[in-house]
């Protein structure tokens, strides 16, 4: 069970991650002023998706905890990288960003930081 709650930590942070970039897109740049930058934020706080980073952010501390009842921090800790990967390649399908080769090829160091990290 251990590794669905790692799973679960990974995948609610991709989640926030890719949703938050979202909403940050559609409110636009920070405006100038002080007044308008606190509209601006007090406006992403209210916004329901933001509400749902929050709450998935909420959710993967306690699945991280539940993790955390199975396995050994150092042990667990390097999976939490794998939202990375995830990020970036979704990153790319969702938000039309550059794949390059320079992140594809940091991103295979990680994994395999990964794989000798996770030795026991």
């Amino acid at each position: 069970m251990g590794y669905v709650w790692v799973l679960a930590t990974v995948l609610l942070t991709v989640y926030g991650q890719l949703v938050f970039k979202w909403q940050i897109d559609e409110a636009g740049s920070i405006p100038p002023g002080t007044g308008a930058k606190v509209g601006y934020a007090v406006g992403l706080l209210l916004n329901p998706w933001v509400i749902s980073v929050f709450a998935a952010a909420l959710i993967a501390s306690l699945t991280w905890g539940a993790a955390l009842t199975t396995f050994e921090l150092s042990f667990a800790y390097p999976f939490m990288s794998l939202s990375f990967a995830f990020v970036l390649l979704l990153s790319v399908v969702f938000f039309a960003e550059a794949l390059t080769v320079a992140k594809l090829v940091g991103v295979a160091l990680i994994m395999a930081g990964v794989v000798i990290g996770s030795q026991t």
